[in-house]
């Protein structure tokens, strides 16, 4: 369903320098025409890390997972809905491509608009759907960005193929899902996300953000952070990949109680 820009109502989120970004969302629409919590979750994290990152530029990062740096970087969000992740990478200074289905397009070129003078970088609003043509979107961004877009069976193997063909030697992959367990049509939810781990590790190596270094407030444990980066071609690492993709779906797959969400948490 087309995101309907007929009844909105608005996020308000709060910055570390008090500014706040805000987020357009339909009452009418597609799971994309909403924040969820997974994407504020990325977000602020985004926000934090990059804010660390500039502010340890003169030392060694404390950790490489936690190392991001977004000003003056190109950026691409796959699936960006209502576009608030990139959006906060324009802000922190990157140059961005948020990108959706073709419905989603005016939602996202709204919520830019909404916030062009908290925008350091650029943000631009483009559709892409997944498993076609990414030439558009070329050279390899520096990071490409999704949140909760392991959803539908159909789109699995095309979201697989759209991230093997963007993602460079030197790009970082950065991503949020939230663990879901909750009536018949959510079951199928984990099998899903096992099925990307096993697919997605073979290309590419997978590690967890730590809860504690992600935002005190924007974190949850059922809400997971991922830093996946191309495998080195110059390694041997091949009769290790079934072993390295079970390890990973036993880490990152399971599925336990939901605790608390995000929605819970006031933004101001």
């Amino acid at each position: 369903m087309a995101a309907s820009l007929g009844k909105l109502f608005c996020r308000e989120v709060k910055l570390e320098d008090e500014s706040v970004l805000k987020v357009q969302q339909c009452e009418i629409g597609d799971v994309g025409c909403v924040v969820w919590d997974a994407a504020l979750v990325l977000a602020k994290f985004l926000e934090l890390a990059a804010g660390k990152s500039a502010n340890n530029s003169q030392q060694p990062a404390t950790s490489k997972l936690c190392d991001v740096t977004l000003q003056n970087k190109t950026v691409v969000e796959l699936g960006a809905g209502t576009g608030i992740v990139g959006i906060m990478a324009g802000i922190l200074g990157a140059d961005v491509r948020i990108t959706d289905l073709q419905q989603f397009v005016p939602l996202m070129e709204l919520n830019i608009k909404e916030n062009a003078e908290r925008i350091q970088g650029s943000v631009k609003a483009s559709t892409l759907k997944w498993g076609e043509d990414i030439t558009p979107f070329l050279p390899h961004p520096d990071y490409i960005i999704f949140s909760d877009c392991i959803y539908y069976e159909e789109s699995l193997q095309p979201l697989i193929e759209t991230i093997s063909a963007l993602a460079g030697n030197h790009t970082v992959v950065l991503w949020s899902y939230e663990e879901r367990a909750m009536g018949h049509k959510q079951k199928k939810k984990p099998r899903l996300q096992q099925r990307f781990f096993e697919a997605i590790t073979k290309d590419f190596t997978v590690e967890e953000v730590p809860q504690d270094s992600l935002h005190a407030v924007y974190r949850s444990e059922d809400i997971h952070v991922l830093r996946m980066e191309r495998k080195s071609q110059n390694n041997d690492q091949k009769h290790l990949r079934l072993e390295h993709a079970t390890s990973a779906t036993f880490k990152y797959g399971m599925t336990y109680e939901t605790k608390r969400t995000i929605s819970d948490v006031p933004d101001h």
